[in-house]
């Protein structure tokens, strides 16, 4: 709920705190700015001149939802929520998860930290409507991951970064001293047995190199670990997961429906992701 982590945000205009307006309709700062709530619960603190075009389409978080919803990703919500109290402590006040899609991820976290409030930050409206709903200890804030984050300085005592950009000086100022980041981000065999045949986009070999030169003058690396599971996807999970995901700007309806008429019916599929964690 936004009244319940209205304490960590601040105004995208001036860096100054946030009310909720009496009727709770409205977040506030001292200067005057004022920032509508949604009928679905969740707040924008996009400034006026933000682009607004790039967030995931209604039909990419719908496909999202199915197949998280599915538990086909569970063992990486596992992983997160595993990580959750030894990067933050069990008594941790405020996990941000940026790019946070519909929540999934965060509720995860959540349920492994009782204390805990949440803030989904994402830009996609259409997620944060899910969002909004996916915890009651979480909130829903659109905003823009590139540009100043809408929240105090120290914040977080932990940030979730699944799947999802990272902006470096954000996180770190977000971030309490010793706070943690855990980053999840695809290996390159993450999906390999679709890539090939469907012709979706791959994963950069460099990945790993380009995460640590992203943070790394930042923040201090505090270990990672590689976690990979089979799955074994009919079509219709097949046609979900390439539409939740960057493959669903890029690739023909019709030339997939054709690819994917030659896969097995279900076919075997690897999960592989790496969890890094990052210190303040």
């Amino acid at each position: 709920m936004l009244q319940d982590i209205v304490e960590y945000l601040a105004c995208p205009h001036c860096g100054l705190g946030l009310t909720t307006a009496q009727d709770g309709r409205a977040l506030r700062c001292a200067t005057g700015h004022s920032f509508d709530v949604a009928r679905q619960g969740y707040a924008s603190l996009l400034p006026g001149d933000a682009h607004t075009g790039t967030g995931d389409t209604a039909a990419m978080v719908a496909a999202r939802e199915a197949f998280l919803g599915a538990g086909h990703y569970a063992p990486i919500a596992a992983a997160l929520a595993a990580a959750a109290p030894a990067g933050a402590g069990a008594g941790a006040d405020c996990v941000v998860d940026l790019g946070a899609g519909t929540g999934h991820y965060l509720a995860a976290v959540l349920d492994a930290l009782p204390k805990a409030h949440g803030i989904a930050l994402d830009i996609s409206k259409f997620a944060l409507r899910r969002a909004a709903r996916a915890h009651p200890r979480a909130g829903a804030v659109v905003c823009d991951a590139w540009r100043p984050l809408p929240l105090r300085d120290g914040a977080a005592d932990l940030v979730l970064n699944v799947f999802a950009p990272r902006n470096g000086p954000e996180i770190r100022r977000v971030l309490r001293p010793g706070g943690t980041l855990l980053v999840v981000s695809p290996t390159p065999r993450h999906l390999a047995e679709l890539v090939g045949d469907l012709g979706l986009l791959g994963v950069d070999d460099r990945k790993e190199q380009r995460l640590a030169a992203t943070l790394g003058p930042y923040l201090e690396s505090a270990g990672s670990s590689e976690h990979s599971f089979p799955m074994l996807l009919d079509h219709a999970a097949v046609r979900t997961v390439v539409g939740m995901g960057p493959s669903a700007w890029h690739t023909d309806p019709d030339a997939l429906a054709e690819r994917m008429a030659a896969l097995p019916d279900p076919v075997p599929v690897t999960a592989s992701v790496t969890l890094t964690a990052f210190t303040r």
